[in-house]
């Protein structure tokens, strides 16, 4: 019989994609503790007896939600942001200018610091923008990571992990203990849930799509299949901002790197054919 520990790797590659190594016993109970101590069950074995029967399959939900890492700040790794205001966005605005529309795709967003980083960059630094139809569409597997992203609130040492002084007083309302984003950056913001390796919904092409830090747990065909959706919901000149250990070489040719130091930024190839 499949062990507790093996299951759990194997409902998360089938469910998730993600690939845990072998030998990564101590995150699987890190993770799932929290979950077995709340569900009343005696032991990981049990949680996962109780799975395997069948009787509780929201279980196996919640066991690939805890799974997934979430990890995520304001304004992570400073290039990307930078490029994107110095470069990408002016570049993109004067394409749109007849339309004045743009759209934004956060394909892991987790608790959504990241699509907040986007949006508070564009009203600070980009004040025309206020009149364009802005859509910012953040999407994640965990429903957990998601509602918190959609509340907006942060606490002390979150607000402290990226997000400059000055964008913290303008934008942020201290309440207690924690940081509530103000109402007009956070309805700013949709939050949905999608697995990015099931089945897609529709989705409309975007202008810029953030998909940093999330394929590294993937195996290679579900990296080849992932960068494939989103080559054909980019626009043409539109940017993908992958994180800094991520590529798209032997795995998607449709897409070339931008020239541009720690950003993990990539423009789409569109008169070249999937591999």
């Amino acid at each position: 019989m499949v062990n507790s520990y093996d299951f759990v790797r194997e409902i998360v590659l089938k469910d998730a994609g993600i690939v845990l190594d072998e030998g990564k016993e101590y995150l699987v109970d890190a993770r799932l503790t929290p979950l077995v101590r709340s569900e009343g069950a005696e032991s990981l074995e049990a949680l996962v007896k109780s799975v395997r029967s069948g009787r509780t399959p929201h279980l196996r939900r919640e066991i690939v939600d805890a799974m997934t890492t979430n990890e995520t700040t304001f304004f992570r790794d400073v290039g990307p942001f930078e490029l994107l205001r110095t470069t990408v966005l002016p570049r993109l605005i004067e394409a749109r200018r007849r339309v004045r529309r743009l759209k934004f795709w956060y394909a892991a967003t987790a608790t959504g610091q990241e699509p907040y980083s986007v949006a508070m960059l564009i009203d600070d630094a980009f004040p025309e923008l206020a009149r364009w139809d802005i859509e910012h569409l953040a999407t994640d597997i965990s429903r957990k990571s998601l509602d918190r992203a959609a509340a907006g609130r942060y606490s002390q040492l979150e607000v402290n992990r990226g997000l400059p002084a000055r964008l913290l007083v303008k934008y942020f309302e201290k309440r207690g203990l924690d940081y509530c984003l103000r109402e007009r950056i956070r309805r700013s913001v949709t939050f949905r849930e999608l697995n990015l390796n099931a089945r897609w919904p529709w989705l409309p092409t975007f202008d810029v799509v953030f998909l940093r830090n999330v394929m590294i747990y993937f195996d290679i065909e579900s990296r080849r299949r992932i960068l494939s959706h989103v080559h054909g919901v980019l626009r043409a000149d539109g940017a993908l901002f992958l994180g800094g250990a991520e590529t798209t070489i032997n795995l998607d040719d449709r897409f070339t790197r931008v020239p541009a130091a720690n950003a993990g930024c990539y423009q789409p190839l569109s008169d070249l054919p999937a591999k």
